[in-house]
C-alpha cells in the first residue's frame, strides 16, 4: 500500500520530510507516461555517433536544448567551457579481403585519424618483432602496405551470459564494503589500454615507422572482442596543434586471426579498403548542455541541485548504453518534474557534459570554470551553494542503489529516499566509489556527487565504447524506472530545509 502522506524520520536526518503525493505523482508519470526512450531514439538513432566537437554531438546538443525550451527550462543553451581541439568525422569506410578470396571485414576507423585518399589495394605485412631490435628486418618493406602486429593469442570462448543483474548477494557485499581507493578515469584508461595492447611501446614504433614509410594504415584488433564485437575508441591526439594520425583500422578479432593465419602460412594476403574522414579545426571550443527549473524560495533559490550525464561518445555506434541512457534519463527526471508543474525550493540545474570520454573534461572544466577555487582544491562561494550533484553513466540498467562517495553523513538521508521504490528493486547504499564518471569532477572539490548503482546488464561484455553500443541495446522498463527515482531524488533535494551534508 503507498501511503499518500507525509512524514518525518528521527536520527542522523531529523526532519527528513519526504512529500508520498508527490513520489507518487512521479511514479505514474515516469512509469506510465515516459517519453524516457523517445528522447533516446533522438539521441542515437537521429543524430549518430556524439564525438566530441563532431556534428554528431552537435545534432544532439541542440535538438537538447531546443527540447528543454518546449519543456519550458530555463537558460537551456550550450555552454562554452574551454579549448577542446579537432572535430571529426568518418564519411566512408569499406574494409574487405579480396585475396587469396574475397571476405568482407568488419572494421571501424580508430577516431583522428586519416583516410586513405582514394580505393586502396594493399597487401598485408604482419610483424613478427617481439621487441624494437627487431625492427630493422621491417625497413624499406612497408610502403604502400597494410601493417599488423601478430598476436600470440588466440580467441576465448565466453562460457557466461553477456547481461546479468545484481543479485541480492552482490548488493549486500556492496552495501558492507568499506571504500576503496580512489579510481581516476586516467586510470581505468590506462588499465584499458594496457589489457587491450599489453606490448603498446612496441606498435607505436611500428606505427611511426608505418608512417614514415608510407603505409596505408594499421590494423588494430581488441582481445576482449569477439563475436563480431569491436572496441574501438581514439588513435591519437586531437589538439589543433597535432600533426595528422596515421589511419588505424580495428577489425573483428575472427577477421584478424584470419588474415594472421594466412600471411603466417605464407600465402600472400590483399586488402581493398577506402576510409574517408573529415577533420574540422575552425572551432576547438568545446560545449556542455545547460538547462534550469528556477528555485521559488527567496532563502534558497540561489542554492543549486544538478544532474547530468555526459553526451559525448565514440564512434562505431550511437553510443545508447555510453551514455545516451544517462542523458535520455536525467532529461527525462527534468520533463516529469515541469510536467508535474513542480516549484522546487532550489534551482535544478541539468548539464549533459561533453569530453568526458577524454578525461571527463566537460564537467572539470565546468566546475573549475563555475564552482571551484582551484588553488586551494575546494569549492568557491558558488560551489557552496551547489547542494549535490546526481550523475548517471553505467548503462542502461535499471537503479540497484547509490555510492556513497565515502560520505557517511548521506547514507541516513538517502535509505529514506529510496523507501518509496524499494519495491522497485533500489535499496543498495554503499560507501565505495565506482569511478571513472563526472561526479568525481564535483566530489574532487568538496561537492557532495553521487553515481547511482546499476544493473551491469551486457555493459562490459558487449556494449561499452564498442560498435554494439545501440539503441536496441536499451531497456525501456530499466530506464523507466531509473528516471522515476532520479526526479524523486532530485525533488527531495531541492525541497530539503538543508543543503545535503558535506562529507
Amino acid at each position: 500500500m503507498f501511503l499518500l502522506l507525509t512524514y518525518s524520520i528521527s536520527g542522523f536526518a531529523q526532519d527528513e520530510k519526504i512529500d508520498l503525493t508527490m513520489m507518487q505523482k512521479i511514479r505514474e508519470e515516469g512509469l506510465n507516461n515516459s517519453k524516457v526512450m523517445d528522447i533516446a531514439f533522438h539521441l542515437t538513432d537521429v543524430s549518430g555517433p556524439r564525438l566530441t566537437n563532431s556534428p554528431g554531438f552537435y545534432r544532439a546538443a541542440n535538438w537538447s536544448v531546443s527540447e528543454m525550451k518546449k519543456w519550458g527550462l530555463d537558460k537551456a543553451s550550450l555552454e562554452p567551457w574551454g579549448n577542446f581541439g579537432k572535430g571529426w568525422e568518418l564519411q566512408k569506410s569499406y574494409f574487405a579481403m579480396t585475396a587469396p578470396y574475397y571476405k568482407p571485414i568488419i572494421a571501424f576507423p580508430k577516431t583522428w585519424t586519416a583516410g586513405t585518399n582514394g580505393l586502396q589495394h594493399a597487401d598485408v605485412v604482419v610483424v613478427t618483432a617481439k621487441d624494437s631490435t627487431e625492427l630493422a628486418a621491417y625497413r624499406g618493406k612497408l610502403r604502400g602496405k597494410i601493417v599488423m602486429m601478430y598476436r600470440q593469442d588466440t580467441l576465448n570462448q565466453s562460457f557466461k551470459a553477456d547481461a546479468a543483474r545484481f543479485a541480492e548477494e552482490q548488493l549486500t557485499t556492496m552495501s558492507n564494503n568499506r571504500p576503496a581507493p580512489p579510481d581516476t578515469a586516467a586510470q581505468r584508461r590506462s588499465r584499458e589500454q594496457f589489457r587491450r595492447n599489453p606490448n603498446f611501446g612496441l606498435i607505436n614504433r611500428v606505427r611511426d615507422m608505418a608512417k614514415e614509410e608510407g603505409a596505408v594504415c594499421i590494423v588494430s584488433a581488441s582481445a576482449n572482442g569477439h563475436d563480431g564485437t569491436l572496441f574501438v575508441q581514439g588513435g591519437g591526439s586531437y589538439q589543433l596543434s597535432a600533426p595528422e594520425n596515421m589511419l588505424d583500422v580495428t577489425i573483428a578479432l575472427e577477421d584478424y586471426l584470419t588474415i594472421q593465419r594466412l600471411v603466417s602460412a605464407g600465402i600472400p594476403v590483399q586488402i581493398e579498403a577506402e576510409v574517408k574522414t573529415k577533420f574540422d579545426g575552425s572551432n576547438e571550443k568545446a560545449y556542455n548542455v545547460i538547462g534550469e527549473i528556477k528555485g521559488s524560495d527567496s532563502k534558497l533559490r540561489d542554492e543549486v541541485v544538478m544532474l547530468g550525464g555526459h553526451l559525448d561518445s565514440w564512434q562505431a555506434a550511437t553510443g545508447a548504453t555510453d551514455n545516451a541512457a544517462g542523458c535520455a534519463v536525467m532529461m527525462e527526471a527534468i520533463r516529469i518534474l515541469k510536467s508535474l508543474g513542480v516549484k522546487p525550493r532550489r534551482t535544478i540545474r541539468i548539464a549533459l557534459w561533453s569530453g568526458e570520454e577524454q578525461g571527463l573534461l566537460g564537467s572539470r572544466n565546468y566546475v573549475r570554470n563555475n564552482l571551484a577555487d582551484t588553488i586551494n582544491r575546494k569549492a568557491n562561494a558558488a560551489g557552496e551553494k551547489v547542494s549535490v550533484y546526481f550523475n548517471l553513466d553505467n548503462g542502461t540498467g535499471k537503479i540497484r542503489g547509490i555510492y556513497l562517495q565515502g560520505n557517511q553523513n548521506v547514507k541516513p538521508v538517502f535509505e529514506k529516499w529510496f523507501q518509496p521504490f524499494n519495491d522497485l528493486g533500489a535499496s543498495t547504499l554503499t560507501l565505495q566509489n565506482t569511478g571513472g564518471t563526472d561526479h568525481l569532477s564535483f566530489d574532487g572539490f568538496g561537492i557532495p556527487g553521487f553515481q547511482f548503482i546499476q544493473d551491469p546488464i551486457e555493459y562490459s561484455t558487449r556494449t561499452h565504447h564498442t560498435n554494439m553500443d545501440s539503441y536496441d541495446h536499451l531497456i525501456p522498463a530499466d530506464l523507466k524506472q531509473a528516471a522515476t527515482i532520479v526526479a524523486a531524488f532530485v525533488y527531495n533535494a531541492a525541497m530539503r530545509d538543508e543543503k545535503m551534508p558535506r562529507k
